[in-house]
Parts: C-alpha cells; structure tokens; sequence
C-alpha cells in the first residue's frame, strides 16, 4: 500500500485494537510500512492473523491477539503476550469500536404512527442492554487499553495514544443515539486524559473520521444499482467535498499524530477528517 510519506518507526510497538476492521486495517499496514512492530487486537483473532501474515510477507512485523476491549483480564492478558513477543506499548490507536441495532431507531423523527406500530422502533423501544453495549465498547473500549497499555509509556516518559471518535461526536446524527453519544464521551475523555497526561511525555489525542464507503457500509449508503440511498445523497449534500473519503485518506492524520516531531506540542486534538462535514451549516 502507499502511504503519504514515511516515518522511521523501527523498535517502536504498536498497538491497535480493532486492528483488522475496515479502516484500522489501513492503519496497521502503515504503520507496519514505516517499521513499527505492530499488535493487531481483535475480539476474534482470525482476521487479525490473516492481515499480520499478510503485513509480515510485506517485509514488516506483526501479530494479531485476541482481547474483548471490554473485559479487563483478556486486555491484561493481551498485554501480558504483546509483552513477551514484542515489548512496551510505545503507540496505542484505540480503533475498537461499533454500534448495535438494539440502540437504533428505524426513523429520524418521532410520530404517533411509529409509536402505534409494534413493528418500528423508535427511541421509546430501544433498548437498555444495547445503549449499554455501545457506551461499553466504545468508551470503555478505550479506557480500558489507554490504562493497561499506557502504564507502559508513563514507566518511560514518552508515549502516543491517538483514539478513534467521529464527526457524530460534534454533531449526533439521527437514528443511532447511543453511537452518537458515546464518540462524544470518546471525545471529551480524550481531552480529559490528554491534560492528565500532559506532564508525563504521553500525548492524547483523536481522529474523527467523517463517512467512508466500504463494503461494511456498502447497503447504508448504496442501492443495489449503484446509486446512492437517501441517506447516502443527505450525507452527500452536507459534505461540502461532495464525496464519501477513501480510507487511505486517514492514514496522514494518524503518521502527523504518531511522530513526534511533526505533531510533538499537539495534545488534547480531535482532528475531523470528514470533507467539511462538520464545519458545514447546510446554508
């Protein structure tokens, strides 16, 4: 793969949970790219081996783990391995994440209609244990990771942590609540920790990716002619660049926050990478 320019990241572990997802899956092989001994964290552990052979028969090193980001033991345990194969955690991208159709509302707006039908959900039908799921795997997703493996870099003096929010954070989108407010909370503990850590060497920072078409969004966003759903052309209106990113197009926030000595007094940012999404009014 290509990358927009090349960091020396030769010794340096990283450690990414939901490493092999669609968009830190990229992040992996770039750091991989640039000589980082890189840990890929997936709950199930086989598509995390697949893209670590595949990195390592790129010339780099990696391995996958398996961990639940959720449950304090298994990350201990990850840690534990990634110890012995690797070393310290030197950078955390915390990418671990997702939403749940039990948090979900089938419709943008409440009326009485959705109310009077058993078959829509709206916000009064959803469900606690899927609000809950959501909050957990997303926020306490990261906090848990940020404590095990950043008690690494704080033993050193030196460390990078970079959490994955989203444009949801600064404005929630319809439909997913839970979603929407856990990447704010993810936000707002990133600037939180950010300041907590500022005097220890470790910098605290986000990426909120805005939307990208992939094949895990593929029937959000498109028909299957190829056109673009209704909420697809919204989310195009809204975008100012008129088009969903590409992946790839991350990977220059996540090299600028990584390296010291190209972002080393930016802490406490959550960097959108959303095609203006967030900075457009719809006027």
């Amino acid at each position: 793969m290509d990358i927009p320019f090349k960091l020396d990241l030769t010794g340096k572990v990283a450690v990414v949970t939901g490493g092999s997802g669609v968009l830190c899956s990229g992040f992996c092989r770039a750091l991989g790219r640039c000589g980082a001994k890189v840990a890929i964290i997936n709950r199930r552990i086989e598509k995390g081996q697949k893209l670590a052979e595949e990195i390592t028969a790129s010339g780099g090193t990696a391995a996958a783990f398996s961990a639940d980001v959720t449950d304090r033991k298994a990350v201990e345990a990850a840690h534990a391995a990634i110890h012995s194969s690797f070393g310290k955690c030197d950078i955390l991208i915390n990418g671990a994440g997702g939403n749940d159709p039990r948090a979900t509302t089938d419709d943008e707006f409440f009326s009485g209609e959705i109310m009077a039908d058993p078959e829509r959900k709206g916000f009064f039908d959803l469900e606690p244990e899927g609000f809950s799921y959501v909050f957990g795997v997303n926020l306490m997703g990261i906090f848990l990771p940020s404590q095990i493996f950043g008690r690494d870099m704080a033993e050193r003096g030196r460390g990078v942590i970079i959490n994955i929010s989203s444009l949801n954070a600064f404005t929630p989108l319809t439909k997913i609540p839970a979603y929407s407010a856990a990447k704010a909370a993810v936000s707002n503990f990133t600037k939180w920790l950010a300041v907590y850590l500022a005097k220890s060497g470790i910098r605290v920072n986000a990426i909120a990716p805005g939307f990208f078409s992939s094949e895990q969004n593929r029937l959000l966003l498109w028909n299957p002619d190829n056109s673009p759903t209704a909420r697809a052309e919204k989310i195009l209106r809204n975008t100012p660049m008129g088009r969903f990113g590409e992946p790839c197009e991350l990977l220059g926030t996540l090299l600028w926050l990584v390296d010291d000595k190209s972002s080393g007094f930016v802490t406490g940012a959550v960097v959108p990478v959303d095609g203006g999404f967030t900075a457009y009014s719809g006027v």
